[in-house]
């Protein structure tokens, strides 16, 4: 299948269609609204469902084959926040707090764009390695950490507290839903497995298309703020996650993934937190700026990967595989 062929059937396929849809909504200025509890509902089904099929597919999967890994994962999550605390210091002239908190965002991992990418894989039956959901939760506390060492070491304001910050983020909701789900699928007999399948595993599409049409709403609520800020922070937008994308997807090679799971670890470094770093760089970093890393992350960041950021890096997998 050619590029242009695999983008646009991305763009046809329904989650994609609902994020579209739910943004028109809000530029319309529709009554159309997800309710708060039943959007808090979705997110908690959507990570404990991931968690979930992590949990099971890890029964299968050996320490040595995960060392590795988990290893780059690591130094993956460390490294991002300071490519893009040194980007946004000197690309966008934003202060220490305002550079560590996109630093945050963007070291930090978006769990919807990785939800997309893994119902994009599947679409095109593409096999990726069982254990990305613990990929995907192992590479946010680096980050975070990172994050506000910098903010730490390099600012005026000496009040940032690391370890509220990564109490934030160990006890989110985001990493406590993904280890529930984890814990369960691993430790559950199959019998037990095999129960729960129906409810927490064959509705996952469905309720990821109901989200999306949410996320669009919010994505879209962001992109008035992001003509107030200017070309560089939407040019920084763009380009930060096609640069740690393949970045991404070229150590995902290296260190033996297959060309699926290479892809999943491109998605995750070239995606943006907009749910666990928030939560994190409110309590830490309070004088940072919203309307710099929020609309960054989410309102430029999200859909140019949900859109052409995760067909792209698949069809960028050709050249290494």
């Amino acid at each position: 299948m050619d590029s242009l062929a695999l983008m646009g059937n991305n763009l046809l396929s329904p989650p994609i269609i609902a994020f579209f849809v739910g943004a028109c909504s809000t530029w319309v200025r529709s009554d159309l609204k997800i309710p708060e509890q039943l959007y808090q509902a979705m997110t908690i089904y959507l990570l404990m469902a991931i968690g979930f099929k992590g949990g099971v597919a890890l029964t299968n999967s050996s320490f040595l084959v995960l060392a590795k890994p988990m290893l780059a994962t690591i130094l993956m999550g460390a490294a991002i926040p300071v490519v893009i605390y040194i980007a946004s210091r000197r690309f966008l002239k934003t202060s220490v707090a305002d550079s560590s908190a996109l630093a945050a965002h963007y070291g930090s991992v978006s769990a919807v764009t990785f939800m997309a990418c893994l119902a994009f894989l599947d679409r095109y039956q593409v096999k990726y390695e069982s254990f990305m959901p613990a990929v995907m939760a192992v590479m946010e506390l680096p980050a975070i950490l990172m994050a506000m060492l910098l903010a730490k070491k390099l600012g005026t304001d000496k009040s940032v507290s690391l370890s509220k910050s990564l109490r934030e983020v160990a006890s989110g909701k985001t990493f406590v839903l993904l280890i529930c789900g984890l814990l369960a699928g691993l430790l559950a007999g199959e019998q037990s497995r095999a129960l729960i399948h129906p409810f927490l595993v064959a509705p996952f599409y469905g309720v990821l298309m109901l989200f999306l049409l949410e996320m669009g709403q919010a994505a879209a609520g962001q992109l008035g703020k992001a003509r107030e800020l200017g070309k560089r922070l939407v040019a920084f937008a763009l380009v930060a996650p096609v640069l740690l994308g393949l970045c991404g997807l070229i150590v995902g090679y290296f260190i033996g993934l297959s060309q699926g799971g290479a892809v999943v670890f491109g998605v995750l470094s070239g995606s943006a937190s907009y749910i666990a770093a928030p939560a994190a760089v409110r309590a830490a970093l309070p004088q940072a700026n919203p309307g710099i890393y929020v609309t960054a992350s989410l309102g430029i960041t999200f859909p140019f990967n949900l859109a052409l950021g995760i067909p792209a890096f698949y069809l960028a997998s050709g050249w290494l595989y």
